[in-house]
């Protein structure tokens, strides 16, 4: 995607962003786009920022998009070829596309993704003014992504609001996801997250499920999710809507019944319809 730099800006910016990686983030209100900006001292705390033409702090609003992968892989390139269907739909968005360090079975284990999130955020929330955007915030997450939005809408009401949540096929209880799981790999993966069972460690998975920080003031939300998933059940997502109604918290919940783990086309398309007409509904 062709970036636009101010003309004042030009030739600082380009040498601040693709150099150093760090981004001194334009004052103008032109279109602006920069990949791989740290936001912390590893090396996986990286994010793309996309920010929109004609932006101001009072009506652009922030998106967060967390990739999947299991928590043990997957990468921010992922949300690549949907980036401009997401600007599309959402030209009010400046998008923050973030990277976390991946668990494995003796390192990086949870909260660690989590706490990337939250430093992700708290970075993003340093640079408002840079970035000349509002401090309303949607976080978007597929699979493993999801779960970490969901924490973060949940669990945290600063240091920027978090207006609505959007779940692509979300674990949501992990007890349930271990114990019930619809693949021989939700357990191993989960072992490798959380480095115990829930026979060993239930509070370390109860700390790490969305459905059990949900309450009347947690963010409307928006839960998408396929009736053939072989890796998340979808009964994750019923979990979750029932949490979200017994509490009283707008929600709406989109089953695509023939869909597995991810889907594209016209679901997908579809998809981004319900999520921008939920968004416009509930974000203001």
């Amino acid at each position: 995607m062709k970036l636009v730099y101010s003309i004042l800006l030009a030739s600082t910016m380009a040498i601040a962003c693709n150099k150093s990686g760090k981004d001194d983030a334009p004052v103008s209100t032109e279109e602006f786009v920069t990949k791989d900006v740290s936001y912390g001292n590893d090396p996986a705390q990286k994010m793309d920022i996309y920010l929109p033409a004609g932006r101001s702090s009072s009506k652009t609003k922030v998106m967060v998009l967390i990739h999947g992968g299991g928590w043990t892989g997957g990468d921010k390139s992922e949300f690549d070829p949907f980036i401009p269907q997401i600007r599309q739909k959402l030209p009010d968005y400046a998008l923050f596309n973030i990277n976390y360090r991946l668990a494995n079975n003796t390192t990086n284990r949870f909260p660690m993704q989590e706490n990337d999130v939250k430093a992700a955020i708290e970075f993003i929330s340093g640079k408002l003014g840079d970035y000349n955007v509002s401090e309303d915030m949607v976080l978007l997450g597929f699979s493993a992504g999801a779960h970490l939005a969901l924490l973060q809408g949940y669990k945290y009401s600063s240091p920027m609001r978090t207006k609505a949540v959007v779940s692509f096929y979300g674990p949501t209880d992990l007890v349930d996801m271990y114990n019930n799981p619809v693949s021989q790999y939700a357990p191993l993966l989960l072992q490798a997250l959380l480095g115990s069972t829930p026979q060993q460690n239930v509070a370390v998975y109860n700390q790490s499920s969305p459905v059990f920080f949900v309450n009347s003031s947690s963010p409307p939300t928006i839960i998408l999710h396929g009736g053939q998933d072989n890796l998340v059940s979808h009964t994750q997502a019923t979990i979750l809507q029932n949490k979200l109604q017994q509490a009283g918290v707008v929600n709406q919940y989109v089953f695509y019944p023939n869909e597995g783990h991810g889907w594209f086309g016209a679901t997908l398309d579809d998809s981004f319809v319900k999520i921008q007409a939920f968004l416009a509904t509930n974000v203001k």
